[in-house]
C-alpha cells in the first residue's frame, strides 16, 4: 500500500504505457484493455462517491475533512477524475493563483480572475507592471497558465488579458490548453526566441525558512531561497561583481518588515531585495535575473533558459 501511495504517478504513466502496448494486438485487443480500465474506474469511483456520502450520513464530511481531501495529491486526483472533488473550478483556480501570487509580486504584477464558464474557458487578467524586469510578460503567463492547469486539468481554455490590452480595449490572446500549456520537462518559446523549461527540484521542499541552496538544473545555475512560505529563485550571478553567489546568506533588511530579506553577496558585498526581484539596494540599476518558481505542495518547479530546436 506504501509503495502505491508513494508511486502514483508513476502508476498512471504505466497504465498508458500497458495499453498503448496492447495495440499490438490489434484493434480489438486494444479496445478491450481500454474497456477494461474504464469499467475498474467506474467501479472504483461509484465506490468513492458511495464514501462520500456515508461520510455525509453520519456528519462527519465536515469543512475539515473536505480540506483534507483536497490538500492529499492522490486523494484528490481520484476525486477529480470521477467528478468528486470537494471544490468547484473556481475554487481550485483561485487557489492555483494564489500560489503564483508572490512570484507576480516579486515583479509589480497580479492576476485576477475574471471567471470560468460552464464549457471550462477560464478568463484571467494580468495586473501591475513589469517594465524593466528581466522575465517576459510571456514567461510570466506562463508561471499562471502551468498552475492553472494543474489545479484544474478539465479546463479547456485560457484566455489573458492585460492591463495595456483592457485599456485599449482589445480582448486577449485566446490560449488553447493543448497547444500552450507548458508541463515540467516541456520547453515554451519566450519573446526573446529563447526557451523557458520547467524543471522540478523536489529538494526545495524540505528547505527551511531562511535557507539558500545553490543547484544546477538542466545545465543552468541557480541560487533559491525561502522566505516563511514563499520560495524564490535566481540566477546564480552577482550583478555587481559578476561571480557565482557562493556562500551568499539571507539577511534581514535594515528598517524593514519582518519578511523583508536581502541576499547579500559575499564577494562584493552587495545586497539585493529578494522580494522586489533580486534589485540590488546600493544601485538601482542592477538587479539579480529572477526566474519562475511554482510550489505546489508536493514538489517545487523552476523555469530555466533552455534552446529551443529549430
Amino acid at each position: 500500500m506504501d509503495t502505491l501511495s508513494g508511486d502514483w504517478r508513476a502508476t498512471g504513466e504505466r497504465i498508458d504505457t500497458l495499453i498503448a502496448a496492447s495495440a499490438s494486438g490489434g484493434a480489438v485487443a486494444r479496445e478491450r484493455s481500454e474497456e477494461l480500465v474504464r469499467l475498474v474506474t467506474d467501479f472504483y469511483g461509484a465506490g468513492l462517491e458511495r464514501l462520500l456520502d456515508l461520510l455525509h450520513e453520519k456528519g462527519r464530511l465536515d469543512d475539515d475533512v473536505l480540506a483534507g481531501f483536497a490538500a492529499d495529491d492522490l486523494v484528490a486526483s481520484l476525486l477529480m477524475v470521477h467528478g468528486l472533488h470537494p471544490y468547484s473550478v473556481e475554487t481550485r483556480v483561485e487557489k492555483a493563483l494564489e500560489s503564483v501570487r508572490p512570484y507576480l509580486g516579486s515583479h509589480g504584477g497580479d492576476v485576477e480572475l475574471l471567471g470560468v464558464t460552464a464549457d471550462g474557458v477560464v478568463g484571467l487578467r494580468l495586473l501591475g507592471s513589469c517594465d524593466g524586469c528581466p522575465s517576459s510578460s510571456v514567461t510570466l503567463k506562463l508561471a499562471v497558465q502551468s498552475a492553472v492547469e494543474a489545479a484544474a486539468p478539465e479546463i479547456t481554455t485560457i484566455e489573458v488579458e492585460t492591463a495595456a490590452e483592457v485599456a485599449s480595449e482589445a480582448s486577449g490572446p485566446m490560449v488553447p490548453v493543448g497547444a500552450l500549456f507548458s508541463r515540467i520537462h516541456e520547453t515554451a518559446v519566450d519573446s526573446d526566441g529563447s526557451g523557458v523549461a520547467w524543471q522540478p527540484v523536489p529538494e526545495l521542499t524540505g528547505l527551511e525558512s531562511g535557507a539558500v541552496v545553490r543547484f544546477t538544473t538542466a545545465r543552468f545555475p541557480v541560487l533559491a531561497c525561502r522566505i516563511g512560505a514563499d520560495f524564490f529563485a535566481f540566477r546564480d550571478w552577482c550583478a555587481r561583481c559578476e561571480n557565482p553567489l557562493e556562500g551568499a546568506a539571507l539577511a534581514r533588511r535594515l528598517g524593514g518588515a519582518p519578511g523583508d530579506a536581502v541576499l547579500r553577496c559575499p564577494v562584493c558585498r552587495a545586497h539585493f531585495d529578494v522580494r522586489r526581484a533580486g534589485a540590488c539596494v546600493e544601485s538601482e540599476s542592477l538587479h539579480l535575473d529572477p526566474l519562475p518558481l511554482l510550489a505546489d505542495g508536493a514538489t517545487v518547479s523552476v523555469a530555466v533558459p533552455a534552446p529551443v530546436a529549430t
